[in-house]
């Protein structure tokens, strides 16, 4: 798994902006920041496998101690972490549906 560190920019004129230092040129938008963050995800996820497609370099994620102290971040309104499988391996996607007994509920 890989986890990377996604810039969230707002102007009181403008959408809520998603960029990924790690990935220059990976970025989304949206009025909500709850769907930018879901936007960014997909963003993130089209970006890798189109560089895996080129044969390029996946960067190694960044250090959030290093994004966050970076002047050209500083008037970022929130950081997201955005955590993606290797996908360099082969996954195959299922929707199932699980018994409430049948998940480990925290707490209850």
């Amino acid at each position: 798994m890989y986890r990377y560190i996604a810039v969230v920019h707002k102007d009181s004129d403008s959408d809520y902006g998603v960029s990924f230092p790690d990935f220059p040129g990976c970025v989304t938008a949206d009025p909500d920041i709850k769907d930018a963050g879901k936007m960014a995800y997909q963003a993130l996820l089209f970006h890798i496998r189109g560089m895996l497609e080129d044969g390029d370099t996946i960067p190694v994620p960044s250090a959030f101690e290093d994004i966050a102290g970076d002047p050209e971040y500083a008037d970022a309104v929130a950081f997201l972490a955005v955590t993606l499988p290797d996908l360099r391996t082969k996954a195959y996607f299922a929707d199932i549906n699980l018994p409430e007994n049948a998940v480990y509920q925290p707490g209850a």
